[in-house]
């Protein structure tokens, strides 16, 4: 095998090497079955005891109470920002949004075709370098929920305390999903994409309060409620049979590692590494983020000259750092360290940061 380099991907993203040998193991002959996975009925009783496995993982990995329906829904988290609104908000009552960036506008531009919307906060004056405080959060009358994205992926920030407000909480929680505790008594509903932290592409993972899934508005169509999916356990439809498969694997390893706690401290200690080595260069690699709210999955920062970013990027693609260039609305350099991103290539990568700027001074 070609000798694997450091993906510093924002997502799809690097996921741990003894899963993705397993799932190559596997991948032809399933369990002896003489055909893959993939090929076989999602009704079978092989893909049924993987469907039913990765349901009790997330519950176990994620501590998800049992009051928690756990859904497997195709679309991504791009799909939720719409049927978040299409099921919760009945008449009368209004959807608050925190704007954190990117990733948020999404969800607030989706959310205002389906229901009352509003900003309940506006990172726009301090060009999203940090998270708001609870106190600074104004939740307005007939509000049902507050929707927050946890984590954005492109700004490299965070809540890093979760919101205290009178309204139940919906978190976007994309980017660092199961790669800290969540508070279940202050949520309805939690979602994200798969392909940051659980797997590959092609899958939102919902996580809903069952109280919540029944109560919402059933004048839309069939696979867009909440219900209907909870009610068959996200076997409505044909469900993304290859994504579920490797997200029970990923959260197995998750578990053997140590479960969510360790992930935390894990990606403490890598992004440590990191801004301290940009924390330590004397300026030449800055970090536009408030440091309270810095993301500890994307540590973005810049060098002194767009040329001198280019050259960073040719050289770190060299050394076998790869996808560090930073998302094209902000440039600069971007290094996404999830949970399957080992020490050893994050320490690589402040090394060549030390490297670089012996090199190149400004």
């Amino acid at each position: 095998m070609t000798e694997r380099v450091h993906n510093f991907s924002a997502g799809p993203c690097t996921l741990p090497l003894s899963v993705l040998e397993e799932g190559q193991a596997e991948f032809v002959d399933y369990h002896g079955a003489g055909m893959s996975l993939i090929e076989m009925s999602h009704r079978g009783k092989h893909f049924v005891a993987v469907h039913e496995e990765a349901i009790d993982l997330v519950r176990t990995v994620y501590g998800v109470p049992d009051e928690f329906d756990v859904l497997f829904l195709q679309g991504g988290a791009t799909l939720q920002f719409a049927m978040v609104p299409m099921n919760l908000l009945k008449s009368g009552e209004r959807g608050a949004y925190v704007n954190s960036g990117t990733w948020a506008k999404g969800a607030i531009a989706d959310a205002q075709h389906y229901g009352d919307v509003y900003t309940a906060w506006d990172g726009t004056d301090c060009n999203f370098t940090r998270m708001p405080n609870t106190g600074e959060i104004e939740i307005q009358s007939g509000t049902r929920y507050l929707h927050l994205t946890s984590n954005e992926t492109i700004g490299g920030i965070r809540f890093g305390d979760w919101p205290k407000v009178d309204v139940p909480l919906v978190g976007d929680m994309s980017s660092d999903y199961m790669s800290r505790p969540v508070p279940w008594d202050r949520f309805d509903l939690v979602y994200g994409g798969a392909q940051k932290n659980l797997g590959p592409a092609g899958m939102a993972l919902v996580i809903i309060r069952k109280t919540v899934a029944r109560e919402n508005n059933q004048n839309i169509g069939r696979y867009l409620r909440y219900d209907i999916q909870a009610d068959k356990d996200s076997m409505f439809n044909t469900p993304p049979v290859f994504p579920i498969y490797m997200l029970g694997k990923v959260l197995k390893w998750m578990r053997d590692q140590g479960g969510v706690e360790a992930m935390e401290r894990q990606a403490e200690d890598k992004a440590g590494i990191l801004y301290r080595a940009i924390d330590d260069s004397g300026g030449y690699y800055r970090c536009p983020v408030d440091v309270d709210s810095r993301s500890v999955m994307n540590v973005v920062f810049r060098l002194p000259s767009e040329d001198l970013e280019k050259t960073f990027l040719s050289g770190a693609d060299a050394a076998g750092l790869l996808n560090l260039k930073g998302h094209r609305s902000v440039g600069g350099i971007r290094a996404s360290i999830y949970n399957a991103m080992p020490k050893e290539g994050v320490q690589a990568l402040a090394s060549f940061m030390s490297d670089f700027q012996g090199a190149h001074p400004a």
